[in-house]
Order: C-alpha cells, then sequence, then structure tokens
C-alpha cells in the first residue's frame, strides 16, 4: 500500500468505486466514520469539538463526522464556510442529514477556534489549486494560533495534494485521517509538516481500481526493490557481487570519494577500487584498506582502468573538482557502457553546459544515476519553484537519468514517469558528507546488477535507517558503519515481502 495518488488519481478511483457499485454517499459515511474514529481518540467525551466545513466533498465528510460525534455525546459546532445552496451531489445530501438530525452551522467566519476543545478541518480537501487568500486565509490564521489541536480530513485546508506546496496559508493540523491511499501531499514538504500524524483509513475502494488508475508515484519502502535486492549466495564469491570504481579528487580533496568508496563496499559490491591522481595515491593509501588503488592521472588513464572489463559501476564527483578535466572524465564514465554515477562536482562541471551532459546521458550504454541536492539541481535543471516532485521527474525525462533529489523528501525520478518519495530520513543526515555515502551505496549497489530505479531507491532508504540507527550527533563517517544494523531490518521486511 505504498502508491500515492494525486487529486486526480483519487477522483479517479473514488469513480471507479462508484461505476462498480459502491455509492458515493456510502463512500462518504465510510469516510465520515472514520474521521469520527479518530477525533474520538483525541479530545475527552463530552468536549466541545468544532467542525469547519467547506462546501465539497471535504465538507460532506465532516458533516458526517459531526453527526457521529454529536450521537456519541460530544458537543459538537459545525461551522460553515461558504452558501448552503451550493452544497451538491452527496456533499448535498449528508448536509441535509445533518440537517435533520439538529445541528444547525454557523458562519466559519464567525467562530471562535480557541474555545474548542477540537478543530476537525475539513475546509478543502486535497484538490486545492490556487492559493488560500481573503476570509478564508484569516480563518485559517484564526486556527492555526489558537493552541487547539487539530485533526484535517484527508489534508490540511491550504496544502496541495500534488506537491506538498502550501498554498499561501494552511492549516498546521497535529493529526490527519486519508482515505484509500495517501497522496505525494502527505510525504512532500511542507505538507508533510502541516499533516501531523497520518491515519489511513480503508472506506470500501477495492484495490483493483488501481489497475486502470496505475499510480506512478509511490513511497520509497522496501515493498519497492525489495525482491530486486541482491542477496548473497552461500556458494557465491567475490567476483559475482561486481566490482566499483570510485574517482578520487586531487591532494586534500580525497576525503569525500574515500566516504563513497567504502560505502559502496559496505553496501555489497564483491571489491571497491579507487582510481586516484598520482599525486593523491600516497594520501589515500594512508586511509584505505579493504578498498584498493589504481592511478589515474587523467580521462585517458580512467579508460585504460575500464579496459579491465569486471569494473562494472564507476562513481565520480566527490571532491573532484568542476572543471574541463571532470567534464572530460564523466565522457570517458558514459562511454564506457558501464552504470554510472554522477555526484557534486561531475554534476556542477556541466552547468553551462548541460546540454552536452544530457546528450552523453542519452546514448550511454548503462544504467545513469544523478544524485543533486537542490542547489546542483538548480545549476542543471532550473528551480522546482515548490514542486520538487514534478520538477524530478521533468529532469529525469529531460536527461534520460534515474534521478536522486536530495533533502528531506528526496525525490526519486525515472524518465518514464515512475517517482519515489523517501520519507525515513532523520534531520541529522543534514551533515558535509553524507550524499557522498550516499552516491557510494548507490554505486555498490548498481555494481550488483540493481537497476538505476531500484539501486536509487534502496540506497536512500538504507541511509536514512542507518542515520536512525545511529541517532543524533551523527557524521558522515558514521553512516557506513550502521549500514549493517540497517540491513537487518531490511532483511527482516523482505522475508515479509
Amino acid at each position: 500500500m505504498n502508491e500515492l495518488l494525486t487529486p486526480v488519481e483519487m477522483a479517479l478511483a473514488d469513480a471507479l468505486a462508484i461505476k462498480s457499485g459502491v455509492s458515493g454517499i456510502v463512500l462518504m459515511q465510510s469516510a465520515g466514520r472514520a474521521v469520527f474514529e479518530r477525533a474520538t481518540g483525541l479530545v475527552e467525551a463530552g468536549r466541545r469539538v468544532l467542525v469547519l466545513c467547506g462546501t465539497g466533498n471535504n465538507g460532506g465528510d465532516g458533516f458526517v463526522a459531526a453527526c457521529l460525534l454529536r450521537e456519541a455525546g460530544y458537543g459538537v459546532e459545525v461551522a460553515l464556510a461558504g452558501d448552503p445552496d451550493k452544497l451538491k451531489g452527496d456533499a448535498g445530501i449528508a448536509y441535509q442529514r445533518m440537517l435533520e438530525s439538529g445541528i444547525v452551522p454557523v458562519d466559519a467566519f464567525c467562530c471562535r477556534p480557541e474555545k474548542a476543545g477540537l478543530i476537525v478541518d475539513a475546509l478543502l480537501g486535497a484538490g486545492l489549486d490556487r492559493p488560500v487568500t481573503g476570509k478564508l486565509g484569516a480563518l485559517i490564521e484564526a486556527v492555526n494560533a489558537s493552541g487547539v489541536k487539530v485533526l484535517a480530513v484527508d489534508l490540511p485546508s491550504g496544502i496541495n495534494g500534488a506537491t506538498g506546496s502550501a498554498m499561501g496559508v494552511a492549516i498546521v493540523a497535529q493529526h490527519t485521517v486519508t482515505f484509500f491511499r495517501k497522496k505525494p501531499g502527505h510525504v512532500l514538504y511542507p505538507g508533510r509538516g502541516h499533516c501531523g500524524e497520518v491515519t489511513l483509513a480503508q472506506i470500501g475502494i477495492d484495490d483493483h481500481v488501481l489497475q486502470e488508475v496505475r499510480p506512478q508515484i509511490v513511497e520509497n519502502t522496501p515493498a519497492l526493490w525489495g525482491r530486486e535486492f541482491p542477496a548473497a549466495a552461500a556458494t557465491g564469491h567475490k567476483y559475482d557481487r561486481g566490482h566499483a570504481l570510485v574517482v578520487s579528487g586531487p591532494p586534500f580533496r580525497t576525503g569525500a570519494a574515500r566516504l563513497s568508496a567504502k560505502a559502496a563496499l559496505r553496501a555489497g559490491a564483491g571489491l571497491v577500487t579507487m582510481a586516484s591522481p598520482p599525486a593523491a595515491m600516497a594520501e589515500n593509501a594512508a586511509h584505505l584498506t579493504a578498498v584498493m588503488l589504481r592511478e589515474m592521472a587523467d580521462a585517458e588513464g580512467l579508460s585504460n582502468i575500464l579496459a579491465d572489463r569486471r569494473f562494472n559501476a564507476i562513481l565520480a564527483g566527490p571532491g573532484g573538482g568542476a572543471d574541463q578535466a571532470m567534464r572530460d572524465t564523466v565522457q570517458a564514465m558514459l562511454a564506457s557502457g558501464r552504470a554510472c554515477v554522477l555526484d557534486a562536482d561531475a554534476l556542477t562541471a556541466f552547468g553551462d553546459n548541460r546540454e552536452m551532459l544530457f546528450s552523453q546521458i542519452r546514448v550511454a550504454g548503462g544504467e545513469v544515476v544523478l544524485t543533486p541536492h537542490g542547489g546542483e539541481f538548480s545549476r542543471l535543471f532550473g528551480e522546482t519553484n515548490g514542486d520538487r516532485l514534478g520538477a524530478a521527474r521533468l529532469a529525469a525525462g529531460k536527461c534520460g537519468a534515474t534521478i536522486i533529489l536530495k533533502g528531506a523528501d528526496t525525490v526519486i525520478a525515472t524518465a518514464d514517469g515512475r517517482a519515489a518519495i523517501n520519507t525515513n530520513a532523520p534531520p541529522w543526515l543534514a551533515t558535509a558528507g553524507s550524499g557522498d555515502v550516499l552516491a557510494g551505496i548507490v554505486c555498490g549497489l548498481l555494481a550488483q546488477g540493481m537497476n538505476g530505479f531500484a539501486a536509487a531507491g534502496a540506497a536512500v532508504w538504507i541511509h536514512g535507517v542507518a542515520a536512525q540507527e545511529f541517532g543524533p550527533g551523527l557524521i558522515a563517517e558514521d553512516i557506513e558503519k550502521y549500514m549493517p544494523a540497517a540491513f537487518r531490518e531490511l532483511n527482516s521486511c523482505i522475508t515479509q515481502l
């Protein structure tokens, strides 16, 4: 159940469920009951619950929940934001039933949010596509300033369900109930920060509708790539597990590549070699043991190393310098037919000549994974403009590579439109060198034969779990050491697939 449905896809899922014989009002009643059940766990019996409702189906869910709360003995006040004459369809039916139960709504713009024991936000829902302003914006600001716990219905009002962006002003909820499947807005920031704890409720939509909806966006979990994760064979040996090559930077800038190389080895690559400038050989040798060393003066030297076909995955960029020499190195990598990971300077080097990079990626014979942070991404592809998911998918389609757009909500996107959003990264991963470790994990998994999308998803997830296992105070060197704990958790997940 890791699929993420955009608001358009969710509307299609609803329509398909109704077409199959489940009436819309039954779906709304089930949604309202799920809200009611979550609300009763958040506020003491008898307390006042303020249910803020709009004139769409989100408001209809709120009307149902309000009736159930009143039947359960809560003091319920329904505040309607909008003209009741605009209530149509299932929402209109739910509204009439609420009136018949004796609940008469008040004007939402005159209510007192601070007087409630709990606020249920059923104002706007996930389909919002324009900024919230005026009286509605002022109401949302009053709710946020009230200090009262908020339970959002489907998605906090003001959050775009497809992008997670805040459309002007948005409700900050402590709890959210959503239905059938989560949406991108639940896991992308800032929306993720507005949702609080998310409860996923099943309301009668059969999973078979997904065969027609065909969602391309998922939450990054082992369910996505776990069956493809390379398992060590009892009779295997190191040459079965691939040979990764990591390109080092010049003297005094070698540390980043060593972080990558060690992570590639820890990720399971049978062998890892560091390709080092001659002047940095001694520096690298002083720090490496299990990682081997080869001398590489320039791109021609890299091509000479790659004459050995046993090297099957290459990483360049960490500490390498954003110059012509790096561009030549990347060109040699992409022309080799090997799986390639381009990170850091290997991306920045093409900031003013991006089409050169893209054209080389499109004709590369192996998997290509790019691992930019936000600044590197903007230099290559332009600003995300509040839509990291859409920007990453567009970028992947433009260049033909798998993109790992790093951040608190890392997005992994492929050229064919698939995307995964990662949710397990702790805040202490924001430390120098952590991205170099991630790039190394990707390279190590590619060396073992994983495809680019699977290797990217697995690497990002393992990276997050290792950081969680260590805890606050993490520095980049710690991540590799805690990867075995991440693998133990992964193995436990894989056995359940």
